[in-house]
């Protein structure tokens, strides 16, 4: 913080944040404590940008110093917004760092902001983290975060002047305070590099802390904003980088699948009184906060019974839920491939009931969510394969009428920007995820999906599972249908004739996935086409439909 302006706090938050965002994959690929999962950076990234959001919308009310808005107003709004906007035990750790340094800055109103108070901050801002966690672990952020508010007061030894005085101009106190914060990286990037030594977990994989690392990124990005200039050098830590080997290291939260985080608002909240009910169902817990807000942290296998804890006690809100198997899936891929991944605006989540289906649906960007054989994800399920999306705004694809109200629930519980698109079918899911343009809004994008997927005619083979009472078929015959309607019944052979010729006659391409079991060859399948439609044939290895069909 340059001055009291909060408009000059803005830049060095933005400053900040956009250092940390340049690496904030490097961070993601580092992590393995507590569990070896891949969103430190996310994580981190979203705490500062909730601060970055609150503290524009307070310089844009005008030019207004802290001490003309009120330091206890600015503490409360920004602690608050770290707190809400936190994901993740690195998350939730990073906005007790904000809430720590913010308590001290307002403890001496109408003081600048100088050496000693940023030294100050620091410290607090240790002891807050550090009285958040349970048990913490050394070789972590919290150790980092320790050291570097060590080095920070030492530093003040080595500035003539730090306490600023009437004589105060913007130049001289960015000046200062940068320099005693080059030297707290300077000690922060000493405790990163020996935290393998402190943290077995870290040495056994070959890295280091990724959420120590992330601070020091953060400060530096700060230093980068007082100087006007560039971000001190740090060095590269990413395994695909260091050569450091991947390892999924033994932890508590093995036996467990769902990182889960929400707030819950109400009165008289006090967080020590969950804590031992919130461990009985999981690990890696955090709650912390005020009376009136808390921000939970836990991995678990129930996310439900989670925030049951809280039932009568407040408000639960803003519950993200992330697979932690599919972190280290996703981790694991990154950290494989030769390029990196990029982040994009727009993605979409398509539920499928087998691996083949699955590949169909990437083959067009879409991350893809097993839904079972019945089609039927939970809520949590859902909620999870949206946060897991790589980009800001996610699209949907039930593919199932039995998934579109979990998917409308899990989009109203998510962070993210979300649209559930009422495809029923999987042909119409292709069809929608095809029309995917990354760099649109999902707004946008669902628009223009829910027309692609409008454009065709869906059909469907399938063996019938019950008989029909009017005695066209019993079980084990092939059924066909055309857009839900029953159009043909008895071998398979003479039922998808009859379906693809209803299909053909208005048709310049068929496509036609081939289900588990199917028993017709792909050249039989074709020699059944009439007319000049093309046909394109597609492996999904489904259960329960030999052939899924579409035209167009």
């Amino acid at each position: 913080m340059p001055d009291p302006s909060l408009v000059r706090f803005r830049a060095v938050v933005h400053g900040a944040l956009a250092h940390l965002e340049s690496r904030r994959q490097e961070i993601n690929d580092l992590n393995v404590f507590p569990v070896a999962d891949g969103d430190t950076g996310d994580n981190m990234a979203l705490t500062l940008q909730a601060v970055l959001e609150e503290v524009e919308t307070l310089a844009a009310i005008d030019d207004r110093t802290l001490d003309e808005i009120g330091r206890g107003e600015v503490y409360d709004r920004i602690a608050r917004a770290a707190l809400l906007g936190a994901r993740g035990n690195s998350g939730v750790i990073l906005s007790q760092l904000v809430r720590g340094a913010a308590e001290e800055l307002i403890s001496r109103p109408g003081e600048l902001i100088d050496p000693i108070m940023v030294s100050s901050a620091m410290a607090n801002a240790a002891q807050r983290a550090y009285a958040s966690v349970r048990m913490p672990a050394e070789g972590t952020m919290l150790t980092v975060m320790r050291e570097m508010a060590a080095a920070a007061a030492t530093a003040l030894n080595d500035v003539a002047n730090p306490r600023l005085a009437s004589d105060w101009n913007a130049e001289l106190q960015n000046q200062l305070i940068a320099e005693v914060l080059e030297q707290a990286i300077e000690a922060g990037e000493a405790s990163v590099k020996r935290g393998p030594e402190l943290l077995p977990v870290l040495r056994e994989a070959g890295v280091v802390d990724a959420g120590g690392y992330a601070v020091t990124i953060i400060f530096a990005g700060v230093v980068a904003a007082l100087r006007g200039g560039e971000a001190p050098d740090l060095d590269h830590y990413a395994p695909a980088r260091s050569g450091a080997r991947v390892s999924h290291p033994q932890h508590n939260s093995t036996t467990y699948r769902y990182c889960t985080n929400f707030a819950v608002t109400g009165n008289g909240l006090e967080a020590q009184r969950f804590i031992d009910l919130l461990e009985a169902i999981g690990d890696s817990v955090l709650c912390v906060g005020d009376e009136h807000t808390l921000k939970v942290h836990v991995h678990t296998d129930d996310p439900a019974t989670a925030t049951a804890v809280f039932d009568g006690q407040g408000d639960v809100s803003r519950l993200d839920v992330a697979d932690m198997d599919v972190q280290v899936l996703q981790r694991d891929a990154r950290l494989a491939a030769t390029t990196a991944t990029v982040d994009q605006r727009s993605g979409a989540l398509a539920v499928v009931s087998s691996a083949g289906l699955a590949l169909l649906f990437e083959e067009w960007n879409a991350q893809t969510l097993d839904g079972g054989p019945t089609m039927n994800p939970s809520t949590y399920d859902l909620l999870a394969g949206i946060h897991g999306v790589n980009a800001e705004e996610v699209v949907v694809l039930p593919n199932s009428p039995n998934v579109i109200m979990a998917a409308e629930r899990a989009a109203e519980l998510s962070d993210k920007t979300v649209r559930v698109l009422p495809v029923r079918t999987v042909q119409a899911g292709l069809a929608a995820a095809l029309a995917l343009n990354p760099d649109d809004d999902a707004e946008t994008n669902a628009a223009a999906m829910l027309a692609a997927a409008n454009a065709i005619r869906t059909a469907a083979v399938a063996p019938a599972a019950r008989e029909d009472p009017s005695g066209r078929y019993k079980i084990g015959d092939a059924v066909g249908f055309v857009d839900d309607e029953l159009v043909a019944w008895g071998q398979p052979r003479e039922a998808l004739g009859r379906v693809l010729a209803v299909l053909a006659a208005d048709a310049e391409l068929i496509t036609c996935i081939a289900g588990q079991g199917a028993p017709l060859s792909e050249d039989t399948v074709r020699s059944l086409v009439d007319g000049s439609a093309e046909l394109d044939w597609q492996s999904g290895g489904q259960p329960s439909y030999w052939w899924l069909l579409s035209s167009e």
